[in-house]
């Protein structure tokens, strides 16, 4: 979808002609994938913002080649830059840019001028998309600044763009509008549109598929967070079985916080996923009593959550929970190895390794591990192991030992 190769920006750093040259962008090569959210970082100054206006035809390059949809528009005249702009490219900025004299759906329609059309009804849907159909009729000066940038996004979608190019798109944002936002954003990523996403906030990096870091205008750093995600998947996933442990209802807002996303996001990915499912809590408020996880609790300090209900329930699927039954499995089998096997004292250590055994070992080595250990019941806090294969084989076997085990 895009492509870059070996692109460089040069500007004079000062206004004589014969001044030197700066280098905005400095040889950078990069390539993202139709479909793919990508999140650009880096310090003031570093080619972040040159980098979107050059990927959305604000701007040319002074060497390389920018691929946008198997067209390279290094190489096209200004009026078909604007062709490609209007077909293919919808703006998201941290400033809102909207002409102040003219109504939401009127800002909207301009969008749709450039690109020799207007349909009033279709810039009414994008407004309601948005969840601005009553705010149509008002100005820029009667919006909030959320609200604002949220008639920057429904102008950015108006006519179907295939990228979106978001810069500092939450930066004037207060914490509702911001996540307000972001939530949008996912809806355009999870339809398949292709998102380069400008950001210094890296929770909200977090979001995207990608991260890439700039310095002095080159490549410094990139990252791709679907492994990080999903050790932040399985916490949860561990901190919902322990809290059906404990008999409690596991509730969005009352869930530890244990990575970058913030947990409604991470719940909400994992129900994308299959995980999990969500509901709305009742109106009927209950009672709620401390949860224990004395596997994570050893190592870091309880997380702030709401002492009143949250404000959704989650529970698991099918494949959740059996996704979860292997994780507790792991994590406690690997409790009851460092403290019988390999006889550490440390309550802290014991529960850092077994946060790392919990996300690396494999079912193979599980199960040896389980039958090393005689197929324990409890881990050493006398929580229960979820029972493996290896220890229904035993059991049918008829070996005593493990049967006097799992009686312990």
């Amino acid at each position: 979808m895009i492509r870059l190769e070996h692109v460089s920006k040069l500007y004079p750093a000062r206004a004589e002609r014969d001044a030197a040259m700066l280098k905005a962008l400095d040889d950078v090569s990069l390539h993202v994938n139709p479909g793919e959210w990508l999140a650009v970082m880096g310090p003031s100054g570093s080619g972040k913002s040159t980098l979107v206006n050059l990927i959305g035809c604000l701007d040319q390059p002074s060497s390389g080649a920018i691929w946008l949809d198997g067209e390279n528009v290094a190489e096209l005249p200004p009026s078909e830059l604007t062709r490609v702009r209007a077909e293919k490219i919808g703006f998201v900025f941290q400033q809102f840019h909207l002409i102040p004299y003219l109504t939401a759906i009127e800002n909207v329609m301009l969008a749709q001028y450039f690109h020799s059309m207007t349909d009033e009804q279709e810039a009414r849907q994008a407004l309601e998309r948005v969840g601005l159909a009553d705010r149509a009729n008002h100005l820029p000066s009667q919006l909030s600044g959320g609200e604002q940038q949220r008639v920057c996004i429904a102008r950015a979608l108006i006519n179907d763009p295939k990228i979106i190019l978001a810069d500092e798109p939450t930066g004037n944002l207060d914490a509702q509008n911001e996540e307000i936002v972001l939530r949008l954003l996912r809806e355009l990523h999870d339809a398949g549109r292709t998102i380069v996403m400008v950001t210094h906030d890296p929770v909200m990096a977090r979001l995207a598929d990608r991260m890439i870091e700039l310095h002095h205008g080159r490549l410094s750093h990139e990252q791709i967070f679907s492994l990080n995600d999903q050790e932040q998947f399985d916490e949860l996933l561990e901190e919902i079985w322990v809290t059906e442990e404990h008999g409690e209802l596991a509730e969005v807002g009352r869930l530890d916080d244990h990575g970058a996303l913030p947990v409604p996001i991470a719940v909400e990915k994992m129900v994308e996923l299959g995980l999990l499912t969500m509901q709305k809590h009742g109106p009927k408020s209950h009672g709620h009593k401390r949860v224990i996880n004395p596997c994570h609790d050893a190592i870091r300090q309880q997380q702030h959550v709401l002492p009143e209900d949250g404000e959704f329930i989650v529970q698991f699927t099918q494949r959740g929970r059996e996704m979860a039954e292997s994780i507790i499995r792991r994590h406690r089998l690997a409790e009851r190895l460092f403290t019988q096997s390999f006889q550490m004292q440390n309550q802290e250590e014991i529960e850092e390794q077994a946060c790392k055994f919990e996300h690396i070992l494999s079912p193979e080595a599980t199960e040896k591990i389980c039958t090393f250990l005689n197929h324990p019941r409890a881990c050493p806090h006398g929580a229960p192991i979820p029972m493996g294969a290896c220890c229904r084989a035993a059991r049918l076997l008829g070996h005593d030992a493990v049967e006097e085990n799992v009686r312990q």
